[in-house]
């Protein structure tokens, strides 16, 4: 895969962070993973054993803001990485041929 942008500022990194952390402790993720449903592969989980991902990673200039955030499985976050929408899918697609 090419090299890609990251984003290093740390200061912004620590308080996307700390929103982060704080949006995992509140109602609306609660209610979010409790489908129990990873947003990337589909499979079923105990709520408990999703993830928070970023879309859009931190470190990819994404932000902790509820619409970036979705309920995913271990497997397919530590897949995901610092991947950006476009090459996770074509990753995916890499995956069926």
């Amino acid at each position: 895969m090419d090299q890609f942008f990251t984003f290093t500022d740390e200061a912004f990194l620590k308080k996307e962070r700390d929103k982060a952390r704080k949006l995992r402790s509140s109602q609306w993720w609660k209610r979010k993973r409790a489908s129990g449903i990873c947003h990337y592969c589909h499979n079923a989980f105990l709520p408990k054993e999703l993830t928070m991902d970023h879309i859009i990673p931190l470190s990819r200039g994404g932000k902790s803001e509820k619409f970036n955030l979705v309920p995913c499985c271990k497997e397919c976050n530590t897949k995901k990485r610092q991947l950006l929408p476009f090459e996770w899918k074509e990753y995916m697609d890499s995956l069926k041929k």
